[in-house]
């Protein structure tokens, strides 16, 4: 049967009442100043993201309240309360200042989603000091790049992961005074040059006052990955928990009483973002998975953990559809009212599959590193269009615009009216959580705007009824016989098709027509991989796309490349197809 373009919303798919029911209404009276008044602030007009998250709550009626719930297979649940979680941040900052570690210094954490991961950031952000998070999963070169690119002068992580991933390279990162440990298999460590964080914390006082930072005072220093070169360091600041707050609040809907489930890894944007902070600042409950990802298991979580808001990621999202419908429907999830993702596109069919599985249609939203946000989303009150990024949050002006400037000049754009027209998505600057700066990368940075416009990189097309959607990356985008095709397009379509469970499309060099479509598929479990299949989903593209725009050629890949934030590495596929330097793999997920 053939699916409807919209999918219609109704009273009946409310649970509670949205927080976003009026977007033009909303839109129209919303002011950032507006919403920072719903946060407390410091003393003398300061604002701190730790004080924000953790003690402003703490000092309320949220005192008892659970904030971190963490689960792990072999173990019993640990709940942490708000104010738990206040003495124990507190106690970690009291650490810093014993080792005479302040405001402006960087902290970086590297470790798997445990306690003291959460602790230390929210910690160090009360201490004013500076805090980047590492995916643990990062081998000894990418952690000792990032650290000396940003000065790090603390690294807190665990004894295993500092003897495999650390102590090697201890020599080559010259700014690092402290090494801080947490004994993976309890009790204390007693690894040479480095501190038992369980001793630090036992002898720490658990009162401490929020060390004033002002609003744009650096906060967190996140990294991105570029296609080639070293990673770049957004710089972001305290201010942005104002957005922190007003996009939790507009795009994920959370309110008080919500069991909310971020699956994101704290080295990853969105899970410090979303992981941590937003869900903190609206006084939910958080559940934290310490295992990697099995479809049984995080059925059963969300199930006997009455998970309420879901945030997740396309790759999780098509690995449990390649897991297939009767694991889903051997569980219920009755409290389960919102489900979002981000990291990539989410294709139309993982839209579609939400409505089986859950009876809810997943949510796609858009934003970057270089953001600290969401920006745009499809939130719960209004249509989705699947495919579609959906609309700019209040407070967020989008646009579609053309480049007009030269090799070398300073960027020019012109901004696009007409609707269903492609061009580069563009935000006018202004937003708190906006990056304030690459690090020690000023040139980098300023080619980043044209006047007040923030030039995402990002191809994109806005339609008829203020939807955005996304084409691809300006550097993706595949260029055929006059055609502009936009690879997301092309692996929408494949994912239709129903042997397919994850697709990536680039562009390969052609004498002809400069370049011709090729598409890197994986397969649900119980396809094999033979030719009938092949010329099957070349037949299906051809069909739905027409022969200028669909594959011209199809390989079978067990799995696609992908960061562990779950972006396919288009970039990767064609460097590997055509021979080419693979630039900085780093975030790859599985290593290199």
């Amino acid at each position: 049967m053939e699916r409807p373009d919209v999918i219609r919303k109704t009273p009946h798919d409310l649970r509670v009442p949205p927080n976003l029911s009026s977007y033009g209404d909303e839109c129209r009276g919303f002011s950032w100043d507006l919403a920072r008044q719903a946060l407390s602030g410091l003393p003398g007009g300061g604002l701190n993201i730790g004080f924000e998250a953790v003690d402003r709550q703490a000092a309320g009626a949220l005192r008892d309240h659970i904030a971190l719930r963490f689960v792990a297979r072999h173990a019993p649940a640990l709940d942490l309360s708000y104010g738990e979680l206040a003495r124990q941040t507190s106690r970690f900052a009291n650490v810093l200042q014993g080792l005479g570690v302040g405001k402006g210094d960087c902290l970086f954490v590297m470790a798997g989603r445990i306690p003291e991961l959460y602790i230390a950031v929210l910690g160090a952000l009360k201490n004013g000091t500076v805090v980047t998070p590492m995916f643990s999963a990062f081998g000894p070169e990418p952690v000792a790049t990032r650290i000396n690119i940003g000065a790090g002068q603390v690294l807190v992580t665990t004894d295993l992961l500092y003897q495999r991933k650390v102590k090697a390279m201890r020599g080559q990162m010259p700014t690092l005074r402290h090494v801080l440990l947490v004994a993976e298999e309890g009790g204390i460590t007693n690894e040479p040059g480095t501190l038992d964080l369980a001793t630090l914390m036992l002898n720490a006082s658990d009162g401490f006052s929020t060390v004033e930072t002002k609003p744009d005072d650096p906060a967190l220093l996140h990294f991105t990955s570029g296609t080639t070169g070293t990673p770049k360091g957004a710089i972001h600041v305290h201010d942005a928990v104002v957005a922190h707050h007003a996009t939790g609040r507009f795009a994920l809907d959370l309110h008080p009483d919500d069991r909310y489930w971020c699956t994101a890894d704290p080295g990853w944007v969105t899970g410090t973002s979303y992981g941590i902070i937003a869900p903190l600042l609206h006084g939910v409950t958080s559940l934290i998975d310490r295992e990697e990802f099995d479809a049984e298991r995080w059925y059963t979580l969300l199930q006997q953990e009455s998970i309420t808001v879901w945030y997740t990621a396309p790759t999780a999202i098509r690995m449990l559809m390649k897991s297939g419908l009767e694991l889903a429907r051997r569980h219920r999830f009755p409290d389960l009212r919102f489900v979002a993702s981000v990291g990539e596109p989410l294709n139309p069919e993982a839209v579609w599959w939400g409505m089986e599985a859950f009876g809810l249609p997943i949510h796609d939203n858009w934003w970057q590193t270089e953001t600290g946000g969401i920006m745009i989303a499809n939130t719960p009150a209004f249509d989705i269009k699947p495919g579609s990024m959906g609309r700019p949050l209040p407070g967020i002006a989008a646009c579609i615009v053309e480049r007009l400037e030269a090799e070398g000049e300073p960027p020019r754009v012109r901004v696009i009216e007409a609707p269903d027209v492609e061009g580069e998505l563009a935000l006018k600057a202004g937003w708190p959580s906006m990056f304030r700066g690459y690090l020690n990368n000023e040139a980098r940075y300023r080619r980043c705007f044209a006047g007040d416009l923030y030039l995402t990189g990002d191809l994109a097309r806005r339609d008829a009824d203020g939807y955005y959607w996304f084409v691809g990356r300006a550097d993706d985008v595949i260029k055929s016989a006059g055609h502009l095709i936009g690879p997301f397009e092309v692996e929408s379509v494949l994912m239709e098709h129903p042997a397919v469970a994850e697709a990536g499309v680039i562009g390969k060099p052609d004498p002809v027509v400069g370049e011709v479509v090729k598409a890197f598929v994986s397969l649900k479990d119980g396809h094999a991989p033979d030719e009938a299949l092949r010329l099957d989903i070349l037949a299906h593209a051809r069909k739905r796309l027409g022969a200028a725009v669909a594959p011209k050629e199809i390989a079978f890949l067990p799995v696609l490349p992908r960061t562990r934030s779950g972006k396919i590495m288009r970039r990767l596929l064609k460097a590997r197809e055509l021979g080419l330097p693979e630039g900085d793999i780093s975030t790859l997920e599985g290593g290199a």
